[in-house]
């Protein structure tokens, strides 16, 4: 029997879709695969007989479905965030293909919710929203024409969510991860004391905290960890 509880802490992230017809249809692709946790940041026509329509007998997945005014809000609490995205970035993340990026997402779904973020049909994911993941993950395409349907993409990852379920009957356990919210707060807290220490012009900011973002999301960072840090820097701070 599969242990569904991992599926069931995998969340889609749609950011700022246009098509209400691309939501349903991600519904619809997610629940042939099993995965039932879909977020919804600022869609631009939702809830909506389109969505109904595409979603066919996956209705149950809109219900449930969270609509977030902010990708911070869809994020809250999960401790891996997947950027699914074919565009290169000057900074990039870890980059992983969709196979491998499945695996990896699983593995820190055992007992705590990762979430996979899709961007606009027209333009896909920001530079900032990219900022915000730890990982990104890119579908192996045509070159001359790499450029997938919403709906297509989610379904790819969601079969390859399932097959490395599958494969995975027995994950390798993890230590407790930092979630979003407190990487958050790290990060906040790191800019306010490098602003007060002249580290950092927050008038001519460059790359700097993209950067300290991409050395944190690398590292991985652990509860206990981000804690350590947060107690270092509020020492320092007295200093200021």
């Amino acid at each position: 029997m599969l242990p569904y509880s991992s599926l069931d802490h995998i969340r889609i992230v749609l950011s700022h879709t246009s098509h209400s017809g691309n939501i349903g249809a991600a519904a619809r692709a997610m629940k042939t695969m099993g995965l039932r946790s879909l977020y919804l940041i600022n869609p631009r026509l939702f809830p909506d007989k389109e969505a109904d329509a595409r979603a066919a007998n996956a209705g149950d997945i809109l219900e449930l479905a969270k609509v977030c005014t902010g990708l911070d809000e869809a994020l809250e609490n999960t401790v891996l965030t997947a950027a699914i995205t074919a565009r290169s970035r000057e900074l990039s993340h870890d980059v992983f293909d969709a196979r491998q990026g499945a695996h990896e997402l699983l593995r820190y779904a055992q007992q705590q919710p990762v979430a996979l973020l899709f961007g606009r049909e027209n333009s896909g994911l920001t530079t900032a929203e990219v900022s915000k993941c730890q990982i990104i993950i890119h579908i192996p395409a045509n070159p001359q024409y790499p450029s997938l349907n919403l709906a297509s993409a989610v379904q790819i990852m969601s079969y390859e969510l399932r097959m490395a379920l599958t494969e995975n009957a027995a994950p390798t356990a993890i230590r407790p991860s930092a979630s979003f919210n407190e990487l958050e707060s790290l990060y906040a807290h790191l800019e306010e004391l490098m602003i007060a220490s002249d580290f950092l012009d927050p008038q001519k900011p460059k790359l700097l905290m993209q950067r300290v973002r991409r050395l944190f999301s690398r590292a991985r960072l652990e509860k206990e960890e981000v804690q350590i840090l947060r107690g270092i820097l509020t020492a320092l701070g007295k200093r200021w």
